[in-house]
This record gives C-alpha cells, sequence and structure tokens, in this order.
C-alpha cells in the first residue's frame, strides 16, 4: 500500500477528500493533510510519502515552490496538482516541474477515484521495474563467478587482445598479471572405488568440486595464480609474475605435485596434471594451454596419478613397435591359445609405452589390433550376443571403443577380456555346431537303421565329420557310442514289431537292419535279458483280456 498526503489551505476540500475517498480501496494510506506547503514540507522528511496531492495557490508556500523541493530532494514521490481554471499557466509550470498529473477544480470524488487508479498502476509498473532490475543485479552478482571462469576458458582456449584482457580483468576485479605465464590442467582420472557404488551425477559432482575445493586450498595464499573449471570438468591454473621460466616451472610442478597427493590421500580417488610451456604473454596463453592438454594425453601412454611436463614429453619418439606379432595373436586365438595371446598384448602394450608415440598413432596402432582380432572372429565364425555371424558387422563398436579408455592399462585389460571372450564364443559356436551335426546323424539313423549297410563312415560322410572326431563329439552328445545308439535303436524297433505285428523273427531281423537272424537273436537278447520269441509270448500274457 502507497503512502500519501494532501496539501490544500481550504480545509472544506481537504475533508471532503479525506472522508469521500475510500484510500485503501485504491491502495493507499492517507497519512497526513496540512494547509500550506511549507507544513506538508516539515512533515515530508518523516512521513516519507509515495504521493503528494496538493493546491497551487497557498500560503507562506504555494504548491509549485513545494512541487519544486519535492523533484530536488524526494525525485521518487509522486506530485498531483490541483489548480483553479483562472491559474492554467502555473499547471503548465508545474507539468515542466515533472508533476505526475493535474487536475482542474472543482472537482468531484469520481475524478479523484480515477486518477488515484491511474497514479497507483503507474506506481506498481515502477516498482515492477525496480524489483525487476534489483533482480537482474542479484542474478548477476551470483553469476559473476561462473562469467569470471567462462572468460579465463576462453582467454586459454581461443585467446583474447591485450586491450580486451585488461578490461575484462579490471572488470572481474582480477589482479593485473605480468609474463611470463604458464597454462597447467589437471584431469580426474576415476573415481576408484567409489566408480562401482557412485551411480549418480550429484554424487560426481561432488566430488569433483571436493577435488577444485583442494585445489583452491593449495593456492590459496598465492597471488600469482588464476584457478578455474572448464566445461570438460578439468581444472586449468594459470601461473604468472616470475622473475624467469626456471622458476614459474618449479612453482608449477611443487603445486601440481601438492594437488596429486592431497587428492589421493584425503579423497581416495587419483587425478593427472598436465603441465604446458612457458610464454611471454597472456595473448599466447592458448599455446601453453594446448601444451598442458597434450601432456594430459601422455596418461594413456604412462598411466594415471602422475604430474606431466609437455617439455619433458616431446621429443623422445622412437620407432612404431613390430606388427608381426599381430599376426601371431591372430593365430594364437584361432588354436585357442589364451595363454599365448595375452602375452602378445602384453608385448605390444609394452612395446607402445616405450614408444613415446604420439597419443593418435598409438590409438591407431590399436585399432589395428582390434581389426586383426575382429578378422580372426569372422574366420572363426563366431556370433555376437544378437546371434548375427561375426566379423567386423557384428561386434560393434570395438574400434571406437577404445577411445573411451585413458590409459594403455586399461585398454590391455580390455583386449584380453576381448581373447577370453573370444575363445568362449569360439567354443560356444564349436558346440552349437556339433549339437546340430549329431543331431543330423541320429535323424539320419533313425531314417536309415533298417539298412544293413549303414555303417560309421557313410554316417561321417552325411555330416562331413571325421571318423575320429564324430567318434568323440557323438559320444559326449548322447553318452553312447554309434554301435551302441544304433544297436539301441534296432532293438527298439524291434520290440515295437514284435509286440504289434505277427511277423515271423527272421522278417522282423531284416526289417531292423539284420540280415543273420541268429546274430539278431543273440543280439536282442544281449540287450533285452529274452530271446524274440520269449520276449513275444511274455508281451502277449501281460495284454489286457
Amino acid at each position: 500500500m502507497y503512502k500519501v498526503i494532501l496539501v490544500d489551505d481550504e480545509a472544506v476540500v481537504r475533508d471532503g477528500l479525506k472522508n469521500t475517498i475510500d484510500w485503501a480501496k485504491h491502495g493507499f494510506e492517507l497519512v497526513g493533510d496540512y494547509a500550506s506547503g511549507r507544513e506538508a514540507w516539515d512533515a515530508i522528511g518523516e512521513a516519507r510519502p509515495d504521493l503528494v496531492i496538493s493546491d497551487i495557490s497557498m500560503p507562506f508556500m504555494d504548491g509549485l515552490e513545494l512541487t519544486g523541493l519535492i523533484a530536488a530532494n524526494y525525485p521518487y514521490i509522486k506530485v498531483l496538482i490541483l489548480t483553479g481554471y483562472d491559474q492554467f499557466e502555473y499547471a503548465q509550470q508545474a507539468i515542466r516541474l515533472k508533476v505526475s498529473d493535474f487536475i482542474l477544480k472543482p472537482i468531484t470524488a469520481a475524478e479523484i477515484r480515477e486518477l488515484l487508479d491511474k497514479v497507483r498502476r503507474e506506481m506498481d509498473l515502477e516498482t515492477e521495474r525496480r524489483e525487476d532490475l534489483s533482480r537482474l543485479r542479484s542474478q548477476l552478482n551470483q553469476s559473476l563467478p561462473l562469467l569470471r571462469e567462462r572468460f579465463l576458458e576462453r582467454l586459454v582456449a581461443l585467446g583474447l587482445s591485450r586491450p580486451e584482457i585488461d578490461e575484462r580483468f579490471a572488470y572481474f576485479g582480477l589482479p593485473a598479471a605480468t609474463g611470463p605465464y604458464l597454462v597447467m590442467a589437471a584431469d580426474i582420472d576415476d573415481f576408484g572405488d567409489r566408480d562401482t557404488h557412485y551411480s549418480d551425477a550429484h554424487d560426481a559432482e561432488f566430488l569433483r568440486f571436493a577435488a577444485f575445493n583442494i585445489f583452491e586450498e593449495t593456492v590459496q595464499n598465492r597471488s600469482d595464480v588464476l584457478l578455474f573449471r572448464t566445461r570438460e570438468e578439468r581444472m586449468v591454473a594459470i601461473l604468472y609474475g616470475h622473475e624467469d621460466e626456471s622458476s614459474l616451472y618449479e612453482q608449477a610442478f611443487g603445486i601440481a605435485e601438492e594437488l596429486r597427493h592431497h587428492v589421493d590421500k584425503f579423497l581416495k580417488f587419483t587425478l593427472t596434471v598436465g603441465v604446458g610451456r612457458c610464454c611471454a604473454s597472456a595473448e599466447q596463453l592458448p599455446l601453453s594451454y594446448r601444451g598442458a592438454l597434450s601432456a594430459l594425453d601422455y596418461r594413456f601412454l604412462l598411466g594415471k596419478n602422475r604430474v606431466l611436463g609437455i617439455a619433458d614429453l616431446e621429443g623422445e619418439t622412437a620407432a612404431a613397435p613390430p606388427q608381426d606379432g599381430w599376426r601371431r595373436l591372430a593365430a594364437s586365438v584361432r588354436t585357442g591359445s589364451a595363454d599365448e595371446a595375452h602375452a602378445l598384448i602384453e608385448d605390444t602394450v609394452r612395446e607402445l609405452k616405450t614408444s613415446r608415440l604420439p597419443i593418435e598413432a598409438c590409438f591407431l596402432h590399436m585399432q589395428k589390433l582390434v581389426l586383426t582380432l575382429m578378422d580372426a572372429a569372422q574366420e572363426m565364425g563366431i556370433s555376437d550376443e544378437s546371434g548375427e555371424s561375426g566379423g567386423q558387422a557384428a561386434w560393434p563398436p570395438w574400434l571406437t571403443d577404445i577411445y573411451s579408455f585413458k590409459t594403455l592399462d586399461e585398454i590391455e585389460i580390455w583386449l584380453k577380456s576381448i581373447v577370453v571372450a573370444m575363445a568362449d564364443a569360439a567354443a560356444s559356436s564349436r558346440n552349437r555346431y556339433s549339437r546340430e551335426q549329431i543331431a543330423k546323424a541320429t535323424d539320419y539313423i533313425e531314417a536309415h537303421y533298417a539298412s544293413d549297410k549303414l555303417t560309421l563312415q557313410e554316417i561321417c560322410r552325411h555330416v562331413l565329420m571325421s571318423t575320429s572326431y564324430f567318434s568323440q563329439m557323438f559320444k559326449q552328445h548322447t553318452g553312447e557310442t554309434f554301435v551302441e545308439y544304433l544297436t539301441r535303436v534296432r532293438v527298439d524297433k524291434a520290440k515295437t514289431l514284435l509286440r504289434t505285428t505277427a511277423l515271423k523273427f527272421y522278417e522282423i531281423a531284416g526289417q531292423v537292419g539284420y540280415a543273420d537272424p541268429n546274430y539278431f537273436s543273440l543280439l536282442f537278447k544281449k540287450h533285452t535279458g529274452l530271446t524274440p520269441r520269449d520276449y513275444r509270448d511274455r508281451s502277449a500274457g501281460e495284454e489286457p483280456r
């Protein structure tokens, strides 16, 4: 609710307005009424009204003088002027003093009510604008840390001109920086044992914040370090202002090692720090930053939880590891020699570590090795989990999966798991094929058991397997040798014929594949304990009468 005062030397006017207007209904509280401008002015300092309704012509201090004082000292107070027809020239002066509005006497209550509603709407809009500006200022103040980080990230990632650097440093209240400069970047390797327990993004963000907090505490008493986080969740520090590059490098490696040690000790996970090269000016910071990121890439070769300086790592490249090991790897996978395959993978990784090849070259070597395994899988007819045939189309996304690892050691473990998976898949594929071929063989036996010419060799030709391998697989899958299985099938068929037909014994022997009736009788008795005649008689005796 807005506060309002009335100023008019005519008591009847003041009383009329006080008594006929429901001020609260229109959003106002009447806090006073005065007979002259002087009385009103004396009260304004304490009452601090939002609106003054004043006549122009009054003794001691008229309305125009009062309006001028209000405009000079309390510009936010609105003034409504009441005037007569013969004083219109005074109303024009009031307008020049930026009064909110004026109304001609004589006035009616309806006119006053309409004017109050209009003024209240204006005051509401102004209040909203002031609140919006206040909210924007508050949001800006809250966003300043993030804006500062984005500026520093842009400074090291893209580079800025010197005038823009100086302007933004002043805006963010950063200390003036002088060369030489150096950038270091820290990247969390993983969260250790927490990786298996923390799946929520909020948990990961909390741990990143904890690591950054340690970084802040490490450099909190230094005035030569600017610290921030990038959108890729790296922690970056800009060091500057040392006498020479040697001193700057020494300070950088000291800070990095302290950070690495404290994160490992207190948070129980690891990070790697890359240190870029020194540069002479702030405009060259992107060169140092790229060097720090390149140093981080060497984590792939050298492992996690390290401080790596690009100046120490470059220029030490050696020859690439030989590729004949890949052919031996493919051969060992095909023959199922998992131990040999694991040893060859270990040799390849060890040679890459000592080669100091660029990271992309290392990834290229790993992709070629993966292609070797994929080709072997295709040749072996291994199927993936979806049941599709093996090969490049059946084993995605191996070629791109290697980019998800941060070290060669992790890739080594992954490749060994692939070899194990291939061995298991090959064994499963061979077992499935064997089952299919044995089923094909038993179907053939069921269809041709009556032939006295049915032999092991005939069956093996039908299923395209050697006799020795077929015999081994047949016994493994059926629990019987080929002869035992064939004999059981023939005897079972003979039992059926003895129970259900009046065929002579030699006729039954011929129908189940035995040309010699005597041999059939001996074999039947061996398997059933009864001669064919005894079996038929017993079966007939057991039939219901």
